[in-house]
């Protein structure tokens, strides 16, 4: 069971449900990172226990949960095993948005399923062209973290009509459409170091009917919830859920460095790990780095939460603050994993260490688009009262 236990009342029946199959989660870790994606009776376990439903509406029995709840619950997960976490995490994403911009009436047919799991990418890499009651869609999605175990995949489209993208008053059409596993091809191509289990591989089809009922629009149509949750920027939900995993990763490596240094006497010295200098340093500088980094992140996701929830816009200012506390806490979860595995010695190096594995999954995170350092400049170009010149904010 992961040692991080925060605080909230919210968060309790889901550290509790966590808890009960953290066995199940930690046993198929390894063949997850063999296989490169997720055990099945891992993902229906987190599908029963609800916890891909935490930003679901309740209108449907999800959790519709403030956005630190969604971070713990992601933490815990991805402290027990990081692929697991990204798993999750994508799955949060996917099935509370989507179940905010569909019909009542499908989603409460969809989610009936206990056991549902919806992948998707909300990037613009498919073609849809208008048929008769609906769109052709073709078109290949990289990144489908944990496609082998989604019912559905959740892709975005541009429209095209006579074969150049539409365009209406507020730019390029796009459309989401969804479809189930049995019209899309997994394409294997998620081979790589960190994150294997995540099974992160290439969803296509290829001129797929998808009816006029299976497609949103995200960007024109924000849905028909009128919680907080649904009211936040979009772009800032995609972000501050990657930073569970991040943070959940490295206090796993916390919790690995501890257990070896109890345990290792390095190379020509009689004492253990745990009586040096540099060990000492590094666990404290990790637990302080971390700590800074989360709190942080809370107080910027809490802040823009109690902007919204009062019925008022969100400053400009707000949302590059929860982008630049969301990015660093990402990068600070990386420099407490590196700086642990460094402390660590040559022990760290070999396979069969936990820290080694922290190290690939950890790297991962900070290269997805939401909490990339690439936009720190454009964040300070708003905070300076210039215009950020990108997409984000």
């Amino acid at each position: 069971m992961p040692t991080t236990e925060p605080t909230g009342t919210e968060f309790e029946p889901y550290r509790l449900k966590i808890e009960q199959i953290s066995d199940l989660i930690a046993g198929h870790a390894a063949e997850a990172e063999e296989n490169r994606y997720l055990n099945s009776e891992v993902a229906q376990a987190m599908a029963r226990a609800g916890l891909y439903r935490v930003a679901a509406p309740r209108s449907i029995g999800g959790g519709e949960v403030h956005p630190s709840t969604q971070i713990r619950v992601i933490e815990a997960v991805s402290e027990i095993d990081g692929a697991a976490g990204w798993n999750l995490m994508i799955g949060i994403e996917v099935m509370g948005i989507l179940a905010s911009v569909y019909p009542p009436a499908l989603v409460q047919r969809l989610y009936a399923d206990p056991e549902l799991i919806i992948s998707g990418a909300l990037n613009p890499l498919g073609s849809a062209t208008r048929a008769d009651g609906g769109y052709l869609v073709s078109g290949q999605w990289p990144f489908a973290s944990g496609i082998h175990n989604a019912h559905y995949f959740w892709g975005q489209c541009i429209v095209r009509e006579e074969g150049k993208p539409a365009q209406d008053d507020q730019g390029v059409v796009l459309i989401e459409a969804l479809f189930s596993q049995e019209k899309f091809e997994i394409v294997d191509t998620w081979d790589v170091a960190g994150l294997r289990g995540s099974g992160s591989h290439d969803v296509k089809v290829n001129n797929l009917f998808v009816p006029e009922e299976l497609v949103s629009q995200v960007s024109r149509h924000p849905g028909h919830e009128q919680g907080t949750l649904y009211r936040l920027p979009l772009f800032s939900r995609l972000a501050y859920n990657k930073v569970g995993v991040a943070t959940g990763i490295a206090r796993s490596a916390i919790a690995s460095f501890k257990t070896l240094a109890t345990t290792k006497t390095p190379r020509g010295t009689f004492n253990k790990l745990r009586e040096r200098t540099d060990a000492q340093l590094a666990i404290a500088e990790a637990e302080l780095r971390l700590g800074q980094a989360r709190a942080y992140v809370m107080e910027a996701t809490d802040e823009l939460w109690t902007t919204v929830d009062q019925r008022r816009k969100p400053e400009l200012e707000q949302r590059v603050k929860v982008h630049l506390a969301c990015a660093g806490a990402v990068a600070d979860a990386v420099s407490v994993v590196s700086g642990l595995y460094t402390a660590a010695g040559a022990s760290a190096n070999f396979h069969s260490s936990p820290l080694e594995k922290h190290m690939r999954d950890v790297r991962v995170v900070p290269q997805h688009i939401m909490v990339s350092s690439q936009f720190t400049q454009a964040a300070g170009r708003v905070l300076l009262g210039l215009d950020s010149s990108t997409f984000l904010f």
